[in-house]
């Protein structure tokens, strides 16, 4: 069975090398560079310790420097796993989820066909080419010098010229003894609708050649040279050669230039590519005239892990870069990804080089967002989050673009990435509300006491509770600086929210060692008179059992075990509600419940004073609890008065 050579290019450029390969082999990473495809490890043709086995997944070919075995995808399943040259391709084939073409005994005539047409595309490269030198090319002359594109540019990407005559590539083909249909077949002419003799596709353009991989022409790109066009660019119409869903212009210099380590960078069409390639960006594509297709994203994701879209920051742009999000979000793998440059207003790649220089094109690329920044900005600018039915309304849709992931594990990160995008924006309309409207909602708000605008409560924020267990932990050890090396460990741990009290803290463990009265001068000077006084007076803190008895050492143990037991309950609750909470993007399940119930019962527990009642009692006669230790005390004093009373 023959397999029509365009299937064999599409399974090689959907297929992975270095992942087909890697199946067999363990990479020797300080050798390889997996960022330029370029991969080394043990032969497994042969026995070797040395990584002398190279594989250049750019390319898609291996070669081994010590048994000289090489060749590609196919030659390495059918030598290690010892098939035939149909079934190597149809695993291969599998895997990249193509169907394998149906038996066709005419193959190799059709590839011949295919040949011819090639070599009729590349007649018409010569005649634009004449052309654009010629006198009728003068004026597209003149507007290439006008975008700065020279000589050896216009030789490099083979820019020519289509003149303005209905029938000039017709009769110079036909005169060449093209065929007909072979000119008809590949797109560069049409058939009449008035029975007349046929038309050139292209009039009075500018042309640019659009190859393949493997450099052979299949297609053209011509820009009208008449700004009253109906078209400004057209492409080559789908043809046995050109398929534009499963083309990038200048995907081979590209790939090429990526293997060596530049960016690659996917424009919005030719005159951007070649811009961005003469200044010095050559890793360079652009679909053609469409959207970015899923076959276009994989082309792109064998060349690079992460291709840079740049793309006009204007309105067009922006939809052009949501449609590539839709897109991409369904295929997305762990190191396969997008990032995304918006240019500024107005602005194409050539535009900006131009005026600001290939620096200012190489900062953007540099600052390129990350794909889930682009995700959240469509779904949130412009819009306002006021209502519960709003963000519910924002939530359902971030949840159904997420879950179109396939990656586990990289859909769990999305949802981290947008709750915390999510919070943020949540949290700032609600500081805005809260000083706004919600404050007028029902009446005017009575005038605060002045004791109430003075408490630690009003005036602390949300975090007011950690606040206050500080204060009461620093204030006991002032009152009981012999106890701080006891707590040394834990005090070195406790994060202070409050700048003071972080001083305060330092201050204690670097002078644990004085006396108190050098300690408490310390603290002063650290801190202030004025502010540790503060500190010792504030109402919550100056209720503290242990600061209405200064001099009870157990008291103030008791004190600060028991706040910093309450600190670390707080902590591990906040910690638990981050990892098990249901995730807004995700299912949840009984496990995750049962994890925020033990978190929750450990700080309830916590927030029990250490201090309770931890005495056993008895039920007495009259259903009093009696305290089973006094009770046995009472018996056994009865029990000495009993043998002790004199006798008469």
């Amino acid at each position: 069975m023959s397999l029509p050579p365009n299937f064999l290019d599409e399974l090689r450029t959907r297929t992975s090398l270095s992942q087909v390969v890697g199946r067999k082999v363990l990479w020797d990473t300080r050798k390889s560079n997996q960022a330029k495809g370029d991969m080394w490890a043990p032969c497994p043709f042969h026995q070797e310790k040395s990584a002398s086995f190279h594989v250049d997944d750019r390319k898609g070919y291996y070669y081994c420097f010590g048994c000289h075995a090489k060749g590609d995808a196919i030659s390495f399943v059918r030598e290690t796993e010892n098939v035939g040259f149909m079934e190597a391709v149809e695993i291969l084939a599998t895997e990249a989820g193509m169907h394998m073409p149906a038996r066709d005994p005419k193959a190799q005539e059709k590839a011949d066909h295919r040949t011819k047409l090639v070599e009729v595309m590349e007649q018409a490269v010569r005649f634009y080419r004449l052309q654009l030198r010629s006198g009728a090319g003068s004026e597209a002359r003149d507007y290439l010098s006008r975008r700065g594109l020279d000589d050896a540019t216009q030789d490099r990407f083979t820019i020519g010229f289509a003149p303005s005559g209905w029938q000039t590539l017709w009769d110079h083909l036909t005169g060449q003894g093209v065929a007909p249909e072979q000119i008809l077949e590949t797109g560069l002419a049409k058939p009449s609708q008035k029975g007349g003799k046929p038309y050139d596709t292209f009039r009075n353009r500018i042309m640019f050649p659009i190859r393949d991989a493997r450099d052979r022409t299949i297609a053209f790109g011509g820009r009208a040279m008449d700004p009253n066009d109906n078209a400004k660019y057209l492409n080559s119409p789908e043809t046995p050669l050109f398929d534009k869903s499963r083309t990038l212009y200048n995907q081979g210099p590209a790939r090429e230039a990526a293997g060596k380590g530049q960016p690659l960078v996917v424009a919005e069409g030719y005159m951007d590519v070649i811009a961005l390639s003469s200044a010095g960006f050559e890793a360079a594509v652009a679909p053609l005239g469409t959207a970015v297709t899923d076959v276009q994203l994989q082309m792109l994701w064998r060349i690079t892990d992460e291709p840079i879209m740049a793309l006009d920051g204007d309105k067009a742009g922006l939809n052009a870069a949501y449609r590539v999000i839709d897109t991409a979000l369904p295929l997305l793998e762990a190191g396969k990804s997008l990032r995304f440059v918006l240019l500024p207003e107005g602005k194409d790649p050539d535009d900006l080089i131009r005026s600001e220089g290939r620096d200012a094109m190489r900062s953007l690329l540099a600052s390129a967002q990350p794909m889930v920044q682009l995700l959240w900005r469509r779904e949130t600018e412009g819009r306002v989050f006021d209502s519960p039915e709003r963000k519910a309304a924002l939530d359902k849709t971030l949840r159904e673009k997420i879950r179109t992931i396939q990656d586990p594990s990289l859909r769990s990160h999305y949802g981290e990435e947008i709750k915390q995008l999510r919070w943020e924006l949540f949290r700032g309309s609600s500081k805005a509300t809260t000083s706004g409207t919600r404050s007028r909602g029902f009446g005017q708000p009575q005038k605060p006491s002045e004791g109430a605008r003075a408490s630690v409560l009003v005036s602390g924020g949300k975090d007011v509770e950690v606040r206050l267990r500080e204060a009461v932990i620093l204030a006991a050890l002032i009152t009981a600086p012999d106890l701080i090396p006891e707590f040394e460990t834990q005090l070195e741990a406790m994060v202070c929210v409050d700048q003071d009290h972080a001083a305060l803290r330092d201050s204690l463990l670097r002078n644990a060692a004085l006396g108190a009265e050098d300690i408490r001068a310390a603290a002063d000077a650290s801190v202030g008179t004025d502010a540790l006084e503060m500190l010792c007076r504030t109402r919550h803190v100056a209720i503290t059992p242990c600061l209405r008895k200064p001099g009870d050492r157990e008291l103030a143990r008791q004190t600060i075990t028991e706040e910093f037991a309450k600190l670390e309950a707080g902590n591990g609750l906040d910690a638990e509600i981050a990892e098990a909470a249901e995730d807004l993007y995700g299912a949840a399940d009984e496990t995750l419940t049962w994890r925020l119930s033990q978190a929750a019962q450990a700080r309830q527990s916590a927030q029990r004073a250490q201090s309770e009642d931890k005495t056993e009692y008895d039920l007495g006669p009259n259903g009093a609890p009696i305290s089973r230790e006094e009770r046995s005390a009472f018996a056994a004093l009865m029990e000495t008065i009993r043998f002790d009373k004199p006798r008469r």
